[in-house]
């Protein structure tokens, strides 16, 4: 045999992995152009014309009480309506998961309707609802109970808008479940309750808190939705981003975007928390019990 013809393993060359995506430091070097040019660059666009005029200007702009009353329901009405999404959205994604029933595919693809409808169609629907002469208001009327051009119709439509994030984000958390577990916990005469406390909680937990995040996040900057049933009264139904197009309509653009920083600032606070509150989840779950 010719000595050509052997190959020894230590003389053999090494063939890199195929990969689909160029090298690490040529992919790295992508994602950051892209990220910079996508995010980065609008965000610091917005510091940089907010600092454009003095600070006495910006102070006077972010204080004035209209703006702060819209702060407060932005806020705090995008943090219920996510808190409420986080409840129910469990328990639609629950019994889509769980559950076998006619229309099961028909519920399925109404979840994602709020994500196909454009935002204005979704706010005149809405209005057209909870108007006191609308399909609903006209029963809650009589009853002395306001929905439309009220806080609570702002309410109502961040949390039409925030409902397919967390039922998107839960569903397939709660498909991976081990089903074992569950069993296993009842072999050991668990209660339905504390199987669900001890044993399917703590898994899908992280789960939730990014739900929460995303519907949060994606209520505070809502406008197209909140406009028609809110009615825009000022100190009263007055929203965030309308104050913000409200200064861009009288050519403050420095102005619109000190609204829009504080805005941005109080977001990252909020979702840095709910971050922090799930990896910290996520570690205590994955700690061994003594």
């Amino acid at each position: 045999m010719s000595t050509a013809a052997l190959t020894f393993p230590h003389t053999a060359p090494r063939r890199r992995p195929c990969r689909v995506l160029p090298g690490f430091g040529l992919a790295l070097g992508f994602t950051l152009l892209y990220l910079s040019l996508i995010v980065l660059l609008p965000l610091s666009a917005a510091f940089f014309k907010t600092f454009t005029v003095s600070w006495d200007v910006i102070w006077k702009t972010v204080s004035a009480p209209r703006v702060v009353a819209s702060y407060k329901l932005s806020f705090f009405a995008s943090l219920y309506a996510a808190a409420l999404n986080t409840v129910f959205g469990l328990i639609v994604a629950w019994v889509l998961v769980r559950y076998r029933f006619p229309g099961k595919k028909i519920v399925d693809a109404l979840v994602d309707l709020p994500f196909a409808l454009p935002t204005a169609v979704a706010g005149i629907a809405l209005t057209a609802l909870y108007t006191p002469n609308g399909w609903i208001g006209r029963y809650l009327a009589p009853h002395d109970i306001k929905i439309a051009f009220t806080p609570l119709g702002v309410f109502i439509a961040l949390t039409f808008i925030g409902l397919p994030f967390v039922v998107r984000t839960v569903q397939p958390v709660l498909e991976d479940v081990e089903k074992e577990l569950e069993e296993a916990a009842a072999c050991l005469g668990a209660s339905r309750l504390q199987t669900f406390s001890r044993v399917i909680l703590p898994t899908i937990l992280p789960a939730l808190l990014t739900s929460f995040a995303l519907a949060f996040a994606r209520a505070t900057g809502e406008y197209g939705s909140v406009i028609f049933i809110a009615g825009n009264i000022p100190m009263v139904s007055e929203i965030t981003p309308l104050m913000i197009v409200a200064k861009l309509e009288q050519y403050d653009y420095a102005g619109a975007t000190a609204i829009a920083v504080v805005m941005l600032l109080a977001s990252f606070v909020m979702l840095l928390l709910i971050n922090s509150l799930q990896a910290w989840t996520r570690s205590c779950s994955q700690k061994e019990p003594a």
